[in-house]
């Protein structure tokens, strides 16, 4: 049986409640998005550690592990964004296509093109599938539609 992120409590009920209620609202306008059950275990502790010094983005986090559908991490299908995934997607405003490796904060290296996960696409990326796309704010905070064109896996593997 597959659990989603609503049925798990990696993090305070409080919070939780916030999390599925703004999930509600807004997870018809979102596609639906994949996570390994190890990694958003990481990812929940991550951002409630990071909710003081990054609210806005640590909210964002939270709210994609709550409306995630979660699965062992042999069940990730090999298009899905993990993190250590090699990810290229289009800016579908600007038509600016980049290629990253979306990582936790100590490995961000942006002039590496490392993206940390607690950043505005960082956040957006993960879970997400080849041929998805997301509305998503970027760090200025101004919306704009990203769409994935190809995930790569740690290790090689194409999708």
């Amino acid at each position: 049986m597959e659990a989603t992120g609503a049925d798990r409590a990696p993090f305070p009920s409080a919070h939780r409640k916030d999390i599925i209620m703004t999930t509600h609202r807004s997870a018809s306008l979102r596609p639906q998005i994949i996570l390994i059950d190890s990694e958003a275990d990481a990812l929940a502790d991550l951002a409630l550690a990071a909710s003081d010094r990054l609210p806005e983005i640590s909210r964002m986090l939270m709210e994609e592990i709550g409306r995630a559908q979660i699965v062992p991490a042999q069940d990730l299908p090999p298009d899905a964004v993990a993190m250590r995934s090699v990810v290229r997607f289009r800016d579908e405003a600007t038509g600016a296509v980049r290629t990253v490796t979306l990582v936790y904060p100590a490995e961000a290296d942006i002039a590496q093109d490392r993206v940390s996960i607690l950043t505005p696409v960082g956040a957006g990326l993960i879970g997400l599938r080849a041929g998805q796309s997301i509305d998503w704010p970027n760090v200025r905070g101004k919306q704009r539609a990203i769409t994935i064109e190809q995930v790569i896996k740690p290790g090689g593997c194409h999708a």
